[in-house]
């Protein structure tokens, strides 16, 4: 039997707010395995001069424990 964990991250792009997500997947991947998905929970920009200049997302990332094989 699996067990899913979800932790929930926030990250920001200059690019746009799917770079924004995969710049969270990419970060989480680093230190988890069997990351299954990500949900994007919200999602804001920053503004500056009349023109968006970070696209930030809060994300959950849910991914498969692993048994201990002790």
């Amino acid at each position: 039997m699996a067990v899913v964990k979800v932790i929930e991250l926030l990250a920001q792009s200059e690019k746009s707010w799917e770079d924004a997500a995969q710049v969270a997947v990419t970060e989480a991947a680093k230190t988890l395995r069997g990351i299954q998905s990500v949900y994007v929970k919200e999602m804001q920009a920053i503004v500056e001069n009349n023109r968006i200049t970070q696209y930030r997302v809060n994300v959950k990332i849910s991914f498969i424990l692993e048994e201990n094989r002790a």
